[in-house]
Parts: C-alpha cells; structure tokens; sequence
C-alpha cells in the first residue's frame, strides 16, 4: 500500500493501550468527544492549533512552527500570545495531561487505543497490506473498507492555514491510493459488475487519475461491455491531450491493446470471490458415503487417476469424467465414494446437485447454477439473470480454485455444459443414465452391473458374515435374483438385516416367488422396478400409503409440512413414517424436515398408487390437500406482504389449513424456498379438477415473478395453465392464467404479447363475470398503454380499474391504480394533477397498512415530483421506495428506482451522481427487461456526455440502440439523434 503517511517513531495518539476515553477526528472536521461526548474545540484557528499537534503524532511542535502553520509568511503581531491563548484554553477542555508543554512548544500524548481516527486508517492500512501480501484479499479488502469507512468529508473540513492544506492534500492523496487498492482488489476477486458504478462516480471527480480510468476499463471489460472500455480510453487519451498535452501512460496503453485483441487472460479475476468475506466460502455438499461401500476397486482407481490430473501440479482443464448406466446400477454411490476420497485435493470446496434427468423435468442450468453461485457465497442480488451470465460470474468464481463437483442424474450434455468448470484445478463427475459421447474432453465410464462376486460381497457386508457363510448358495440366489443391481441388492439385504428371525433362505424363496417378474423385467431399468417391489411388499400399510401419496407430487422435494398435508396427517405422525421410509432407502432426506425420492423410485410409488390406492379417488384427495396447503400458505404470505389487497378473499377456497407466519421476512422465506415446488403444483393442475386452485396459486405466488428470481419458470407455468384453461373452455381459469401471464410478460418488457394476454383477459374475465381479473386486466391495459405512450387510453384504464378495485373494497390495488394513474396524467403533462394522484395513492397505501406495495406509492410521488421539477423531494421518495424494496428482496424494482434517482440527479445537474446510479439500475436490473436496460443506458451516456466522456457516451447509446431495434420500440428514434453528431462528424 504506498503512499501510507508516516511518522518518526515517537509515541503517538491512539497507540497506547490505554482505556479510550477522549477522542479525535481530522478525517473530516477536526473534532473531539469524551465518551462519545463531543467537545467543544473552539475557533477555527484554534481547531488548526489542535490539528497540527495531533497530525504530529505525538511530536513536540515548537511556537514557531505552530506560527508557521497557522499563518504561514504573514503572521499577525500578536501570533506567539494568540497560539498561548488557543493551547491555553485546548488545555481546560481536555482531560489533563494531554496537552503538555515543553521545550518552548506543545505537544499531545498519552491518548489511548484507537483515539485518532487517522492513527486507526494507518493500521487497518498496514493490516490491510500484510493480508493482500499473504494472498488474503477478501480480508484485505474488509480491512481496507473500514479505514476508508473513518472518513467523513473532506479531511480538515474548515481548518485555516498553509499546514492544514498541504495535510489535506496528503491525505486526500492516500485516501485515493486506498481507494484504489481496494478497487483493485474487487476486481481481483471478481466483483466487477459491483465496481462500475464506483468507478464511474470516481472517475468523473477525479478525471485525470489514470488509475482509475485503468481500473474503470477492466471492469467494464470484464461485464462485458467492450465497447465502453474502449471508449473509457479514448475518452481519457483526448482529455490527457487537451489539458496536459501528453498521451496515456504505458500502463493504459496496453490495457487497451489487450482489449483490442480480447486477451483471454484479462477477462477473468485472478482470485475471484463475489463479495467480500471474513473467510472464503467452502461449500462441502457431498452426500454421506455407504459405509459399507464394496467392489467397484477398478473404477475408483480409475476415476481417482483423473481427478489427481486435476488437482496435481499443472492440472488438466475440466478434469470431467461421466459415469452411464442404467438405473440403479450405482453410478451416484460410486461417484460419492470416489468424491469422498478425493476430497482432500480439492480443499475450496465441493459441490453436489441432482439433475432430475431422468424426471419429465429435469433441473434447469440456470437454477443450479443459482444454486451453486449461492453455495459459493454470492449474494442473490449479485446473481444475473441469464444462463450466459451466470455461468461467466460460476467460471469466474471457480477461476484458482480447486473444487470438485458431482453432477448427478445428468439428461445430457447440453444440461451439463454451462456447469463446468472452465480451469485447471477442478474436476466434475457427472452421472447420466446416456453415455456422453458430446461431452468434449470427458473421460466416459460405462458402469455395468456387479460381478457375482462384488455382489456377494456386498449382501454380505450388510447382513453379516455368519448369517452368509452357512447359506452361500442361498445369498448367491438372492443377488442373482436382483439382476447383480447394486439398488436392488441393498434393498433386499437391508429386509434381510432388518428381520433377525430370518435365514437367507427365506429371503431367497421370497425372492424366487417373485422370479416371473424379475425374468420379464431384465433389461435396464425395469429390473429396478422389481427391486422396488420386493422393499414395498413389505412395508406397514401406513408406510406403504405414504409411499404412494408421496410419490404422486411433483417438484424436486417435499417439506415435513406438505408431506403432512398429502398424507391427511398430524407432522410429527408424518416424520415418523417419513424418516422410516428414509431407513428402507425407498426415500431420502434431502435436509432436516425435507425429503425426495430417487426419480425411479418416484415412478413405481406412482404405479403402486394407481394399482394399490383405495377408494382410487384419495389419489385425487391427497394432491388437492397438497393444492390447498400451498395456496393457504402462499395466500397468507400475499396478505403480509400487501395488507389491504383483497385479492386473497377472492382465491378458490381451500379446505385444508397452510402455514401462519407473523414475520414478513420468514414469510419471504418460505416462498422462495418453495418456489419449484409451488410452481410444480400448478403445473400438475393442468387438465385436472384442481385447475382453478393451481391458477390462483399462480397469481398468489406473483412475487416470483416480479422479483426476476423465478421469473422464467414462472412464465412457462403460466403458459402450460393458460392453455389447460382454454382446452377446459373455463373462461373463469384463462382469463386469471392470462392474468399472471400478462404480469411476468411487462417484467420482462415485452409489452406487444404482454397487450394480447391483458386483452384476453378482460375478455375472458367479462364473459365469466369475475370482476377481480377484470380489475386487474384494466390496470395492465393501462400499463401497457404507458408503454406504448398511449396515455389517455391509460387513464381511461386505470379510472376502469380504480372503481372496480373500489367497488370490491380493494384498497391496496386502488392505491397502486391511483399511482399508475398519476403517471398517465404526467405522460399528459399535467403535472399538477400527477403529483397530486400520487400523493392521494400514497396516502392510500399509508391508510391500509401497506409494506411492500407502500415503496410503489413513494416510487411513484417521486416519479411526478421529479416530472414537476422538484428532484430533491422525489429524491426522498425514491430513497424510500428503494429501502423497502430492498427489504422485500424486489431487486428489479430496486433497479428501477436506482434509474429513477440516476434520472433526478441528472436534471439537477448532477451528472456524476447520475452516472453512478445508472450503473446500479445496470448491475440489478429492471422491471421492463431489454426495453428499460435501453433506457438506462441511454440515461448513462448522456451523464457520461455531460462529464466529458464523449466516446464512452456514444458506446452506451449504440447498445440502447441495438436493444430498441431488437424490441421495435419507438426510443430508437430519440438515441439516433444522440449518435447522429457523430456520424456526420
């Protein structure tokens, strides 16, 4: 860290140990409190007497250069007697002893710990320096955030004298140097997104430090904005050129070569991590291992060969192997084992996910790539929302460390490409039942059945080496019996085990019973499905209904509570017959009150409920309790986060109970934990007599979608039940469907099919008589309108929609209307009329309790007081909206209203202000996808323009340019003017 300011070695302020019980700060006004007391410091001449003794550390300051200080060549007459009288009076407020005299000077001494704040920043500066030395920059970075942290102001805020600012100067300059090293070390560990906006405010106060232009470049770069680190360098080289007459420095030169020819090495972070951590984040997801794991002795050499190739001195890149085979032949079991001895090579980490690919749906990457960018440390908001991006920030992430993954139960190659690791030093292991002959690079492993010996092997391991060995032809018959499937030889060895009263006789007789259909079911999975039989037949009736019932949902797993609800049962009877379920290895626990079936598993449990269920309609009973429990619980979290709406009273009923939850952010929780199951749900209501109810649950669970968390599953959901109500002739059904459609269309922006779902809905909804979705229709309309710049048909929507929510006692959806509405009033340039709508739909959204849909009415007060011209009060309605936004995890509004206040700050002349929160509306997102990020970065270029950034500015317009064309909006026109100086330049 250069540039660190020192001292002589006398003692000095803040360095003894001593109980602190008067401080000082010069890291801003030169201030002082006992026991957070503050002080009375005196005049300004006389806080620069102080200033210059403390900034001394502990030194004795002769009169003369306290006069010196002070006034510089000019003194008064009267200097020596003025500087007696400011340390005399220093001396009566001050605890005694500080201040002392000496040697015809003064000095300060005898503080204690952590007394000057300056005297703090120059350790936590050391500390910081020694942590990136030692190749700790997540600690170095959180170090370095908490000396820049002491800074409040400008350093020697309204101190007099020539000493106090050439000291300002000093400290101005290290405070950058910190800065900067703090920025280098974002970038580092990979948190670039996050850096642009920082880096863009900095830059434009500081416009001629080119290490910031240096730093700006590589994190534009490395978000991918090419274009605009050029453009940063270009930029910079005509400013150099006009105001100093030089050219860049080598440095900077290069980084743009580099950029120029997209030099592989700079597009990723040398130690990456997203966010800045007491330790790095270490994620130890493997399953437990069998304990009694046998045979397989070639395969685990095999496969620990490769992995050594990844984790050893110059390793392979994609160290991947994948393991085929049929179901139940032990493809994840072995993979487990062969992790688990190979976990000490991968010391960063390793990570496990079931694919489901051999489920109707398997695991989108994006979701587990969701997954695993959590498990790796980075925060929700930080995780972008396309496939393409998230795995840049995974490949980022994983980037110098060594990590193993198993990716089990894999459909193909293409679900399992965005999931590797792009470096040398991880490896993957992937499970498929396909052989992954597309997989570049993979080392395939076809995974047969046991040999007749591995099998014995392993029955006998299980159920004890006495009970085999006088019965060796009898064991023999029970794993031929299973077809040497490893699955299917646990199971019946675990039956075995479990019954002490039994020979292996009388297993292999039961076994032999059953031969006829182990015959007929030889090849591949069907062999499996035997197996099965032979653990269910001897399960208790209660287990074996639960077995089946559970069976029958969909989603990757089940909570203790929906398990609860689909069996009819209290949860604790639940856990009991679930968790003895988990002992026969017909279920797994996937985490505490969670459980999930083996895909193939799932698929005989449903067999056995179609065969075995009576009366065959608890079939139907038990998916419509799992059905009532989700919209009872989804329902209730609606009506926390939106008091006042009542929508909830209007949602098909539901017979059985949900969860309560007192505090919103459990509630939030729930949600989004539950989100694939719920989503499941619907989709399972399709062409059924649920359908209703999973439509209504759609609409409850809307927050996944406005989020932009679960935005595209959500659509697809919406999709699958808009066409299941239309095939139902259920006007009622699609007109709600297209409801929730229409929602998630104007998050994503695109308002053209957005306006042909709202349409049909309102007609569905008229045909049907259901005035909630036709109040919600009429305020879609009028959305979609203010896209489209149609403001008085939005009006007359909104003014539709206002008195049907009226009419029903809806008092949160009329605030919103209200708010909408004042935006239709704005695009009509009424301005008045826009504020005073707003502050009525504020009002509203106060009267009803309203949390979250309470940061709608300040967003939109501040939107018609930034119109009016009243950018600071819209500033304070926008800082608001964007607090509660952020509580209630809607990190697409929070970007929208960070666009808003780069907009407020940019007509006030603001432009670096401006600049900076475009870039956070960038890094979030917005409500309106392509369309709006076009706004924002139209936005963008125009601050830049404003700062002199010319060419960055017109980088950022030619992208809004080429998203408005993509999405045929009418902005197009607008950016083209602002790129037309330059074409015909």
């Amino acid at each position: 860290m250069d540039g660190v300011p020192r001292g002589q070695e006398q003692p000095r302020p803040g360095s003894s140990t001593e109980p602190v019980t008067l401080r000082f700060g010069v890291l801003g006004p030169v201030r002082a409190w006992r026991d957070d007391e503050p002080v009375p410091t005196g005049s300004p001449q006389q806080r620069a007497l102080l200033a210059a003794l403390l900034l001394h550390e502990g030194r004795t300051v002769t009169a003369a250069e306290l006069i010196d200080a002070l006034w510089g060549e000019e003194p008064p007459s009267q200097a020596l007697a003025a500087v007696r009288t400011y340390a005399s009076r220093l001396r009566k407020v001050l605890d005694p002893g500080i201040l002392v005299s000496e040697s015809g000077g003064y000095a300060v001494r005898g503080l204690g710990e952590g007394a000057l704040d300056l005297a703090t920043a120059q350790e936590l500066a050391t500390r910081a320096e020694k942590s990136s030395g030692a190749g700790e920059l997540s600690r170095a970075r959180e170090v370095l955030d908490r000396a820049l942290a002491l800074w409040d102001g400008e350093t020697l805020a309204g101190v007099p004298g020539p000493y106090a600012e050439a000291q300002r100067v000093r400290l101005e300059e290290w405070r950058l140097q910190l800065l900067e090293s703090r920025l280098d070390m974002d970038l580092a560990q990979g948190c670039h997104a996050a850096a642009v906006s920082e880096l863009t405010a900095l830059t434009a106060a500081h416009p001629l430090r080119e290490r910031l232009r240096e730093l700006l470049m590589l994190a534009l770069y490395r978000s991918g904005r090419q274009a605009e680190a050029l453009a940063v360098y270009a930029d910079t080289r005509r400013l150099l050129a006009d105001e100093l007459g030089v050219d860049p420095r080598p440095g900077l030169q290069e980084l743009q070569r580099r950029i120029l020819r997209a030099d592989p090495h700079l597009a990723e972070p040398s130690a990456p991590v997203t966010e800045a951590v007491a330790a790095p984040v270490r994620p130890a997801q493997l399953p437990a291992t069998v304990p009694d794991f046998t045979g397989r002795a070639s395969f685990v050499r095999e496969l620990g060969g490769v992995l050594a190739s990844a984790s050893g001195s110059g390793g392979r890149v994609m160290a991947v192997s994948a393991l085929a085979g049929i179901g139940g032949v032990g493809k994840t079991t072995l993979a487990v084992h062969v992790a688990h001895q190979a976990r000490a090579a991968f010391p960063d980490g390793q990570l496990y996910v079931d694919l489901q690919g051999a489920g109707a749906r398997a695991a989108e990457p994006e979701t587990v790539l969701g997954s695993f960018l959590r498990a790796l440390g980075t925060a929700d908001s930080a995780i972008p929302d396309s496939l393409e991006e998230r795995a840049a920030l995974y490949r980022s992430l994983l980037d110098g460390r060594r990590v193993l993954l198993v990716l089990d139960n894999a459909r193909d190659a293409a679900q399992v490409r965005p999931l590797l690791p792009g470096t040398a030093g991880c490896a993957a292991l992937v499970t498929s039942r396909v052989r992954m002959v597309d997989l570049a690079g993979a080392h395939l492993v076809d995974l047969d059945v046991m040999s007749p010996e591995e099998a014995l092997a392993l029955f006998t391991k299980i159920v004890g080496e006495e009970r085999v060995a006088s019965e060796r032809q009898a064991a023999l018959d029970v794993v031929a019996a299973c077809g040497f499937l490893p699955l299917a030889i646990r199971i019946a060895a675990s039956r075995l085990a479990a019954r002490r009263t039994w020979t292996v006789s009388v297993l292999a007789a039961k076994l032999a019973d059953e031969r006829r259909r182990l015959d007929e079911l030889q090849a591949g999975d069907l062999a499996v499905k035997a197996t099965f039989e032979l653990g269910y037949g001897q399960l208790e009736p209660a287990q074996a209904r639960a077995f089946r019932l559970l069976g029958l949902a969909d989603g990757p797993d089940i909570s203790l509570a929906a398990a609860a609800a689909v069996l009819d049962l209290p949860p604790q009877d639940t856990e009991d017959l679930l968790e003895s379920l988990v002992d026969t290895s017909l279920l797994e626990s996937a985490a505490p009150g969670r459980y999930r079936f083996h895909d193939l598993v799932r698929l005989y449990a449903r067999a056995c409920a179609e065969r075995d269920e009576q009366p065959p309609s608890e079939r139907e009973s038990a998916l419509s309790r799992l059905l009532d429990f989700y919209l009872a619980t989804a329902a209730g979290v609606y009506a926390i986060e939106r008091p006042g709406d009542r929508l909830v009273d209007d949602l098909e009923p539901t017979g059985y109970p949900g969860l309560a939850f007192t505090d919103g952010s459990a509630a939030l929780d729930w949600l989004y934990t539950e989100s694939a199951n719920l989503l499941a749900c619907v989709r399972q209501t399709a062409g059924s007599v649920r359908l209703r109810g999973g439509i209504d649950l759609l609409w409850a669970s809307r927050d996944l979608a406005e989020s932009g968390t679960n935005s595209r599953q959500y659509e697809v959901t919406a999709v699958a039940v808009r066409q299941a109500a239309r095939d139902a002739g259920d006007a009622r059904a699609e007109g709600r469907a297209r409801n929730t459609l229409t929602g998630v269309l104007l998050v994503s922006g695109r308002i053209e099919e957005a306006e042909h779902e709202a349409r049909a809905a309102m007609e569905r909804a008229a045909s049907a008589g259901d005035p909630t979705a036709a109040s919600w229709a009429a305020q879609d309309r009028g959305l979609i309108a203010l896209h489209q710049h149609r403001y008085a048909d939005g009006k007359a929507f909104f003014d539709q929609a206002i008195e049907g929510f009226r009419a029903a006692g809806n008092g949160l959806c009329e605030a919103t209307a209200l708010c909408n509405l004042s935006r239709a009033h704005m695009g009509m340039g009424n301005t008045g009329k826009a504020v005073e709508f707003a502050q009525h739909g504020l009002s509203r959204h106060i009267a009803v309790g309203s949390t979250m849909r309470l940061a709608n009415g300040h967003y939109a007060l501040g939107v018609a007081q930034a119109a009016a011209g009243r950018h600071t009060e819209a500033l304070g309605q926008f800082s608001r909206a964007l607090t509660i936004f952020t509580e209630h995890r809607q990190r697409l509004w929070e970007g929208t209203t960070q666009f808003r206040i780069a907009e407020a700050h940019r007509a006030d002349r603001r432009p670096a202000q401006a600049a900076r929160h475009a870039e956070q509306a960038l890094a979030l997102g917005c409500i309106g996808g392509d369309r709006m990020r076009g706004n924002v970065l139209t936005l963008l270029g125009q601050a830049l323009a404003e700062l002199g950034q010319a060419d960055r500015a017109r980088a950022c317009w030619r992208e809004a340019l080429a998203l408005y064309e993509a999405n045929g909006a009418p902005e197009a026109l607008s950016v083209r003017s602002l790129l037309a100086p330059a074409a015909t330049a």
